[in-house]
């Protein structure tokens, strides 16, 4: 097994100083305890320093002078020292670059006051008196550091109560897996899992390992350093997914009635959320990408319009990045929102590793965002379901925002979801930049690749933004890879098969005519040869391009009519999409929607609960429902063969609030 390798970097403009606190150093790691694999290394100028750390990912902290000087040139200036420059701007550069980097600074004692009171508004984590010399006292401060960068609380706990082999009289009822083990019908399952799935599969009958809906132990821990980490003030782990964690904001921020902003490509557990909240939904229709289907943020001039308009929202929610990798340039849309008191939330579940690499940057928070949702699955190395809450919000109602989670939140946690994201915090922290440096070397390499096959093609930014948002600073996610698939000679569908069944690849997701691939920290260079060795083949086959059935566009969302909570609570009554010949149904149009009706792909909800159904949206249902192209429909109900829409009683409608 690999063994970690810690280095700290010393920034020191004399050279004969420089060799000795670094030969010192390393002297005291050679000597004491180093489980981390710690070693230091110098510079002698910021320059040198700022390109190690940006070219080093094994670099974990870094110990500075104060300030730090080069010999000027020439006689004009008499041979004096000149400021490279102060620690305070090599702290923030620094921070900039890489925030998980732990800061010390060396100082003369003299001037301890004004420095260190000026060093730590800057979240320095510590500093050294320069003319001590202490070799091994400073080695021992950062080495235990590092360990304490690198515990996970929870996981170390929950494994030291496995290897404390307690006999369970208490709940799960496998009992650590004694109920499978051995089985004549189940042993396969126990031995397929392992042991420790079961072993460590607990519940809240053991106070060692905290309560998720109460935590005051290693729990609470692990949020406070996964806080540090993601640059937030509070952090807290979701144990059933960034859907879940976003209700959870909703019901905090929004009472029944209550204006909320949301873009409508938002994910559907976002117009759940309406539902659940009672809110007051105002739809931001996305900008398309009519050439391959695909669907952009909302444009900044629609955002500042809306909330203009809309002063008396409570809050406004974006998901950044989308699907498709196309980041907004979030903070003036921010900003524009607090001005008017309204709260920022925004969906980063697939962006949750962007904190820890300047490619990546600015975080949402980074941006001013009140709160952040990140499917710490999707994208790290956590378990499935497994996510985090980031809030910044200065106006944070804790207890409600406990009561809402508890609300949604099993009083069972599956435990190993706990571990994976206290596991998931410690890796991008500790390798995070190292990881995802190789992850976009590896995106930059694929794209060539796949480019050089003439017949795929990735699509970069320019091919992605639709026209609306060309001038609104969109960026892209490179480790999502857009492919171009028109001209191989496959349906989308057909594509698919083939690479999942000639060459084992299942890719992330498909429009009419692109696929999406999506690359993480597990992304390996194996793994791109294969693909790229597979399209590569694909291309050799030289088949004519066929046409791509492009997908019906979505209709504009027309006026909701009643809030969508109050409409999906109501019975209601089933209305056919076709009538008994065939034809879309005349009686469907003009009534009101009690359920939310979402195609996918692409997701986009065509109709929410408490939506009038016009006749252009009728025609559309009926003709994805006839297309020869699999398209999935939730909230269709199959009555026999029958599709229909769940649509409210003329009775339903009388006892009903009208909103618009």
């Amino acid at each position: 097994m690999a063994k970690p390798l810690s280095r700290i970097l010393v920034i020191e403009d004399e050279p004969i100083s420089l060799r000795e606190i670094v030969k010192g150093l390393n002297a005291a790691a050679r000597s004491l305890d180093n489980p981390l694999g710690i070693t230091f290394s110098g510079v002698s100028t910021a320059r040198e320093a700022l390109a190690a750390i940006e070219t080093d990912g094994d670099i974990q902290a870094v110990l500075a002078d104060d300030k730090l000087y080069s010999l000027a040139e020439g006689k004009k200036n008499g041979g004096r020292k000149k400021l490279q420059m102060s620690a305070l701007e090599l702290v923030r550069r620094i921070t900039r670059l890489r925030p998980e980097l732990d800061v010390y600074i060396l100082i003369a004692q003299e001037k301890e006051d004004d420095v260190v009171d000026a060093l730590f508004t800057e979240a320095v984590d510590g500093y050294f008196y320069r003319e001590e010399r202490d070799f091994r006292g400073i080695y021992r401060i950062l080495n235990a550091q590092i360990q304490e960068k690198a515990r996970t609380p929870f996981t170390d706990q929950l494994k030291n109560y496995v290897w404390m082999a307690k006999d369970q009289w208490h709940t799960p009822g496998h009992s650590s897996g004694e109920s499978l083990r051995g089985s004549p019908w189940v042993n396969d399952f126990y031995e397929f899992m392992g042991d420790h799935v079961f072993d460590a599969d607990l519940s809240v009958s053991v106070p060692m390992l905290d309560s998720l809906m109460e935590p005051r132990g290693v729990i609470a821990e692990a949020q406070q350093m996964a806080a540090k980490a993601f640059g937030a003030r509070r952090t807290f782990f979701a144990t059933n997914g960034t859907s879940t964690a976003n209700k959870v904001i909703f019901q905090t921020l929004l009472a029944p009635g209550e204006k909320l902003l949301l873009d409508r490509n938002c994910h559907k557990s976002v117009h759940h959320g309406v539902i659940l909240s009672g809110a007051h939904p105002v739809y931001l229709d996305s900008a398309l990408n009519r050439k391959y289907g695909l669907y952009g943020p909302v444009p900044k001039k629609v955002l500042l319009q809306a909330i203009k308009k809309h002063p008396d929202a409570q809050a406004l929610i974006l998901t950044s990045c989308t699907y498709d990798g196309l980041r907004y340039d979030l903070a003036p849309v921010i900003a524009a929102a607090h001005a008017r008191g309204i709260k920022v939330i925004v969906d980063e579940a697939w962006y949750g590793f962007a904190r820890f690499h300047p490619e990546f940057r600015p975080t949402a928070l980074e941006a001013g965002a009140d709160y952040a949702t990140q499917s710490t699955h999707k994208v790290l190395s956590a378990f499935s379901q497994a996510s985090m809450i980031h809030v910044n919000d200065p106006d944070f109602r804790e207890h409600l925002f406990r009561e809402n989670f508890n609300m949604h939140t099993s009083t069972s946690p599956q435990y190993g979801l706990i571990a994976s994201l206290d596991v998931a915090r410690k890796q991008v922290v500790m390798e995070g930049y190292k990881l995802l440096s190789r992850t976009i070397a590896l995106a930059k390499e694929l794209r060539q690749q796949i480019n050089s096959t003439g017949v795929f093609r990735v699509l970069e930014l320019a091919d992605l933004l639709p026209e609306a948002v060309r001038g609104d600073g969109i960026r892209l996610d490179i480790t999502k890879v857009t492919v171009d698939v028109s001209g191989c000679g496959y349906t989308v569908d057909e594509l698919q098969n083939v690479l999942f069944e000639r060459f084992n690849i299942q890719i992330e997701k498909s429009t009419f005519n692109t696929i999406t691939l999506l690359l993480t920290i597990g992304t390996t260079r194996s793994k791109v040869s294969r693909l790229y060795d597979a399209l590569m083949r694909l291309a050799r086959e030289a088949r004519a391009p066929r046409r791509l059935v492009r997908t019906p566009e979505i209709p504009a969302l027309t006026r909701l009519r009643y809030l969508p909570r109050d409409a999906y609570y109501c019975g209601g009554e089933l209305i056919p999409v076709f009538d008994d010949k065939e034809r879309v149904n005349r009686s469907l149009a003009h009534r009101v929607c009690a359920d939310g009706i979402v195609p996918y792909p692409p997701g986009i909800p065509v109709l929410v609960p408490g939506q009038v159904i016009t006749p252009k949206i009728s025609e559309y249902l009926a003709n994805l429902l006839r297309s020869q192209k699999r398209t999935e429909l939730h909230g269709i109900v199959h009555e026999g063969y029958q599709p229909c829409v769940r649509v409210l009683k003329p009775a339903e409608e009388r006892g009903l609030r009208r909103i618009g």
